[in-house]
């Protein structure tokens, strides 16, 4: 972290690395006020938005499914992103002083990359969970009810992101034998060890990119399978496609059915049937066929065009993520490996900030996605208007 020390009118920020001043910059008040506002304004957005799913998820019960406690779990991690991890920074980058302990400061850090790395590793269980939603949905949908199977990778995405960082936060010190970092500043022991945050980045960046951009791959593509097979299915036959062995069977056999239940159907009906739903039974056969036919096929394209809608809300997930995290990983081991040398702070501290914004546009990019969780919102938000609107269609499966 930065080490930042402000006056009153002209504002200058001197950035202390290891007790080390490196360069000032010089800030009017007017700027000093827009930053303050721009985080504030940020906490509120992360905060309220997920607090918004999360008390969507409490109210509405048709939202407790398999595929959205993930959802659920990705909302309190950004949650308490906005609740705890900002509100605490924005006093120490006033300031320029950690004034809360060192205690504290190891159990801040814990916390910020303990919530930042859960999110990430939520957005994966969240794509691979779409992944297996579309490549496989009969077993998929057959393990809908069991929430102890959601529950307990919930709880694992939770112990893998504090393994990442928080035994390195809290006994790197003791393992090296010194502390490097300054009193009254707050950063990781191990803000310099390249090494270290090189393999900590390829587990926190780098694979959950790679495997987030191959489910989602294997999502349009399995989508663009379907499509073609659909247009090939519904498309008009042609004369010579068709052998006339096949053709002459499908004609008898439709004659035969003609012929044989109509006569039935209206002897039935002329005899005095009084069941009208066991004379429809007794006659339609044909045309239970070409009903089932045409029901299948319409379930088909249902599920086809929410699987693209779906397609397209995870590629703008995969681009938000990238743009979000791709710049603060990649500077953050140049920053390591030239000792702060190479890389000016300021650009670091943007791509810092980024990864919280993250969290606050989590809640617009998934929930909002969906239609069971936007019907949901306007429940909550506005109950008066929402009482007075026709009954909502069934939720679609995604």
């Amino acid at each position: 972290m930065a080490n930042y020390i402000f006056a009153s009118n002209s504002t200058t920020v001197h950035y202390s690395n290891s007790g080390r001043t490196r360069n000032s910059v010089a800030f009017a008040a007017p700027v000093l006020v827009v930053l303050v506002v721009m985080m504030v304004t940020l906490v509120l957005l992360t905060v309220l938005g997920n607090a918004l799913v999360i008390f969507a998820f409490k109210m509405d019960k048709s939202l407790r499914r398999q595929s959205n406690y993930f959802l659920l779990n990705l909302a309190i991690s950004d949650f308490l992103v906005g609740a705890l991890c900002i509100p605490v920074y924005i006093p120490y980058i006033l300031t320029g002083k950690w004034m809360l302990g060192k205690g504290i400061c190891k159990m801040w850090l814990v916390m910020d990359y303990m919530l930042c790395t859960a999110s990430v590793f939520n957005i994966v269980l969240i794509s691979y969970d779409r992944f297996l939603s579309v490549t496989r949905a009969v077993s998929y949908r057959a393990r809908q009810g069991m929430t102890n199977h959601a529950v307990g990778k919930m709880a694992a995405v939770w112990v893998l992101a504090f393994l990442l960082y928080g035994p390195a936060i809290l006994f790197w010190e003791y393992v090296s034998g010194e502390s490097h970092v300054p009193e009254h500043e707050c950063f990781a022991e191990f803000y310099y060890s390249w090494y270290f945050l090189l393999c900590a980045s390829t587990l926190e960046f780098f694979s959950p990119f790679i495997s987030v951009a191959f489910f989602n791959l294997s999502i349009y593509l399995s989508i663009r399978r379907r499509r073609l097979r659909s247009r090939l299915d519904t498309g008009s036959p042609k004369p010579k496609a068709i052998a006339p062995a096949q053709g002459e069977r499908s004609h008898l056999n439709f004659l035969l059915c003609r012929n044989s239940v109509m006569p039935r159907k209206r002897m039935a009906c002329e005899n005095g049937e009084k069941d009208v739903r066991s004379c429809s039974s007794q006659m339609s056969p044909c045309s239970a066929r070409r009903n089932n036919s045409m029901s299948v096929r319409s379930t088909q394209y249902s599920r086809l065009s929410q699987d693209k809608k779906l397609a397209k809300s995870l590629a703008v997930i995969v681009c938000v993520f990238a743009v979000c995290w791709a710049p603060y990983t990649l500077l953050m081991i140049i920053r390591a490996a030239c000792r702060g040398n190479c890389v000016e702070h300021h650009w670091y501290e943007v791509t810092f900030w980024l990864l919280w914004l993250n969290s606050a546009i989590n809640p617009l990019l998934y929930p909002l996605c969906h239609r069971s969780f936007r019907r949901a919102f306007a429940k909550i938000l506005c109950p008066r208007h929402r009482s007075t609107q026709p009954p909502p269609d069934p939720p679609s499966p995604n």
